[in-house]
């Protein structure tokens, strides 16, 4: 089976949008499943739709990776995105063509520093994993190339300005808070530690633009175990097919003069340029992550094993709904409910994907802090503002309780617990499983009491809340007498 190439798809009479040359104007760190599904997927319309014109060179940002397959295709691959959307399964197929190739510095340091040297090259983007924004201290300016990114960064945006070139709109994608910001402390950093120019300090802060970004994907990538058959379907080997979810969004934070160079608009991108990402951020975080984490637990004690199921039961999505439309989103502040309704309709259609397999109990793992992060600030706020406590998320904690309650020993670092009769490990902080362990035989009343007010969790928060320890008992009370699955049903009334 010939390879895929820009030849093999004439050959074959190809009639999708394909872009053979067009100047580099954008360098991406990272060359992974998820930027090429997400950036260099909507950097591919931006060229079809809006005449962006552009290539992406990507920057292998570690020793190993994929820039030998990259190059071996010509920067070609295919793209699936696969899901649910108003309520209709979706498989949409497409070719990217917006990549040119793929450096690893570690082997070709030269060929990426003359990057820099490109006068058409505008756009940094990167995403090098929550780790890959770190100040390390050992890089120097003359490695070849730096082992950190934000070191390489530094050593490439340093040769930009040797060069006498304009700067960069920098574009980061990695999952942590402000990632824009802390990349730009990162790099003065260096700056301070190499000894680099005032001049060249100054030419860093006016002439680029660091952006923090929201990303939103799910991309579960190469599809192993489909792959040949794929191919075979496509008639043609393509060794980096990627796989993503439908829905995706893009939230940047910068002037609106962005989208002057980026059209994001032009091409009815799922992209927004705004002066703050953070209400965009909280949007996730208590829509999309804490629906999530106020159902799995429930969920899987009710017998449920994956999400997409739990979609079709009309308990656990009703459960899930009213934790969404009566708790979550009325007292979510900072943005129009038009956009907090949008991106909760989406909830329902990204859960039930049906070529996602998510496992309740991989969501499951760390669910102390993650209740803490995702569903308890909106119990929080539902409190302060309504002068009660929210009916369903305040049981998703006393579920919480049931599911980590079940744990009777450690075992391979997690605490061993039996659904019916099958094992199931639970996953967390040593010192959270140690908690929980310590009060395996307790009754519902000190089990509540004793974590509640374990101010390690949950600071003093949940202790001082009134009313909340008597809820969670009440609701603990009802999970005994009706069993999980008909008290999520009673909760709902």
């Amino acid at each position: 089976m010939e390879k895929l190439s820009y030849k093999t798809l004439e050959d074959k009479g190809y009639d999708g949008y394909l872009l053979k040359e067009a100047p580099e104007r954008v360098l991406q760190f990272g060359e992974g499943n998820f930027l090429r599904a997400f950036v260099d997927y909507f950097i591919d319309l931006m060229n079809e739709k809006a005449g962006f014109d552009s290539k992406v060179v990507l920057c292998q940002p570690i020793a190993t990776g994929l820039a030998d397959m990259i190059n071996d295709q010509e920067g070609l691959y295919t793209l699936f995105l696969r899901g649910q959307e108003n309520g209709e399964k979706v498989n949409r197929k497409r070719v990217i063509s917006c990549v040119s190739r793929c450096i690893n510095p570690y082997n070709d340091f030269d060929a990426y520093t003359a990057c820099a040297a490109n006068p058409d090259l505008r756009f940094i983007v990167s995403n090098t994993t929550e780790a890959g924004i770190a100040f390390d201290p050992e890089c120097k300016a003359d490695d070849k190339p730096a082992s950190s990114f934000p070191g390489k960064l530094t050593q490439f945006l340093y040769a930009r300005y040797n060069n006498g070139l304009p700067g960069f709109i920098i574009l980061s994608c990695e999952l942590i808070d402000r990632n824009g910001d802390e990349l730009r402390k990162c790099v003065d950093q260096y700056i301070e530690l190499w000894g680099l120019s005032e001049d060249f300090k100054n030419w860093v802060s006016s002439e680029n633009i660091f952006c923090s970004t929201l990303v939103d994907r799910i991309v579960p990538g190469y599809p192993r175990a489909e792959a040949a058959s794929i191919c075979e379907e496509l008639g043609y080997q393509d060794n980096i097919i990627d796989t993503a979810e439908v829905f995706g969004a893009w939230v940047i934070e910068g002037p609106q003069s962005i989208k002057k160079e980026l059209p994001v608009d032009k091409a009815g991108l799922p992209i927004l340029v705004v002066d703050n990402v953070d209400p965009y951020k909280k949007r996730k975080v208590r829509i999309l992550n804490g629906a999530h984490t106020s159902m799995i637990m429930a969920a899987y004690l009710s017998g449920q094993d994956i999400v997409r199921d739990c979609m079709k039961d009309d308990v656990i999505r009703g459960f899930m709904n009213k934790a969404l439309y009566d708790e979550i989103i009325p007292v979510l502040t900072g943005l129009e409910d038009s956009d907090k309704l949008e991106f909760a309709a989406a909830v329902t259609d990204r859960f039930s994907n049906p070529f996602i397999d998510h496992e309740l109990l991989s969501i499951s793992l760390n669910s102390a802090s993650k209740w803490k992060a995702r569903v308890m600030p909106t119990v929080l706020e539902y409190y302060e503002q309504k002068k009660e406590l929210p009916p369903v998320l305040t049981f998703s904690f006393a579920a919480f309780l049931c599911f980590y309650h079940m744990g009777t020993e450690m075992k391979d670092g997690a605490l061993a617990a039996k659904r019916g009769d099958s094992e199931f490990l639970i996953k967390d902080d040593a010192w959270v499983l140690e908690d929980f362990l310590a009060l395996k035989d307790a009754d519902d009343e000190k089990l509540a009491d004793e974590i509640i007010k374990n101010e390690k969790m949950w600071d003093k928060s949940l202790k001082e809340l009134p009313g909340f320890a008597e809820a969670v008992k009440a609701d603990l009370k009802l999970i005994g007498e009706k069993g999980m699955y008909e008290a999520m049903k009673e909760i709902q009334k």
